[in-house]
């Protein structure tokens, strides 16, 4: 396919169909490809061989959308999109407006719940945002079920001073006082080097429907994951170490991108965090696509997962050779705790040209169709 002739939504839908099929979505089910359209709006029109309408923080080279394919520990299958919806002519402030009319849309044709978005909105969406974005959106697609919704929120929004007072206040107003605390307690302990990163909320009515807050670890190591960690009953510290030595190639301190943890907080008992997940980005960690790919495989095979699902994920969304650089597999995560363990890998569109090359390629490219891929 010449993708200097194709719109960023035909060549991103055709990438999400191919990871649903692999994920034994019904092929006549266009959901995941119109909600996607959808989210995209003006930005997903424009050509390829145009310049991104705006340079989106979500991939590394301005594609609004990530993908994911989530492995549950109870065999559960999830394909998931993370995008930036945009304004015909884009800015912060145009951006957020577009946002708000794709969640409308949304809303009013799945039933999803807003209730969250509205009493926290206020905080999170000024008028005048600061940082790289202020709304995100998750879409989350399973076999025979309903899409479901979330929205990432930007606690530096006003400001990186400013970010615990929203992400308290947030919390507060969303019924679940301690977690502020328990967060804090447990993950940000090493001043500035630990700060709020998202602040997300499932839009739906499940007792299980999440709050989720995330904290980047600059320079981190293992220790300070383990130690975050601890705040959710159960989990054994030992897994987290392991996924470091086996995705990361060791116990840090990971002075690229940062570590992330996560902690989900659900109405259910909103006490204490229900689950704690580790985000790796394994493409500041590796030479090529290729060392990230036998990595995770080692960790999959560890979890008791079936390696030659990554193998179908990866050919779903390119052909090129994995050894010309990294950044296809952009990071991977780990969750765990009492609901929803499981494994989730990060899939970069590359819809613009991926991650900029950071080494000399010094080994003879293989394509992805005749390396141990296509095996």
């Amino acid at each position: 396919m010449n993708v200097d002739n194709v719109t960023l939504s035909d060549y991103t839908g055709r990438q999400l169909r191919n990871l649903c099929a692999e994920a034994g979505f019904d092929e006549a089910d266009d959901t995941p490809v119109d909600l996607l359209r959808e989210l995209l709006g003006p930005a997903g029109r424009r050509r390829l061989s145009e310049e991104p309408l705006w340079s989106s923080d979500v991939s590394d080279d301005a594609s609004p959308v990530e993908f994911s394919f989530a492995f549950d520990d109870n065999g559960g299958r999830a394909i998931r999109v993370l995008g930036e919806t945009m304004a015909e002519d884009p800015g912060p402030a145009a951006n957020i407006a577009a946002a708000r009319r794709f969640l409308d849309v949304v809303t009013a044709r799945y039933g999803c719940t807003a209730d969250r978005f509205d009493a926290v909105q206020d905080l999170f969406l000024p008028a005048q945002p600061h940082g790289k974005f202020a709304l995100w959106f998750s879409l989350i697609f399973r076999p025979q079920a309903p899409p479901h919704l979330k929205v990432y929120f930007n606690p530096e929004v006003r400001g990186p001073e400013r970010a615990p007072e929203l992400v308290a206040e947030g919390l507060r107003r969303l019924g679940m006082d301690n977690a502020y605390d328990i967060a804090t307690a447990h993950a940000l302990r090493r001043g500035s080097r630990d700060r709020f990163s998202f602040f997300a909320l499932d839009l739906d009515d499940s007792p299980l429907s999440r709050v989720k807050l995330y904290v980047s670890h600059e320079s981190g190591r293992s220790e300070d994951v383990e130690q975050a960690a601890t705040a959710v009953s159960g989990v054994d510290v030992a897994e987290i170490r392991e996924f470091c030595r086996l995705v990361g190639g060791g116990s840090g301190p990971f002075t690229g991108r940062p570590l992330i943890s996560s902690y989900s907080f659900v109405e259910a008992d909103p006490g204490r965090p229900g689950n704690y997940s580790l985000y790796l980005p394994v493409r500041d960690y590796v030479p090529d696509d290729e060392t990230a790919r036998s990595r995770v495989r080692s960790f999959m095979s560890r979890r008791g997962l079936d390696q030659a699902d990554l193998d179908r994920a990866l050919r779903a969304v390119t052909n090129r050779s994995l050894r010309e650089r990294a950044g296809l597999i952009a990071h991977v995560s780990l969750r765990l705790g009492g609901f929803g363990a499981g494994t989730t890998i990060y899939l970069s569109s590359e819809a613009y040209g991926g991650t900029p090359v950071q080494r000399s390629a010094d080994a003879t490219a293989v394509p992805l169709a005749d390396s141990p891929v296509g095996s």
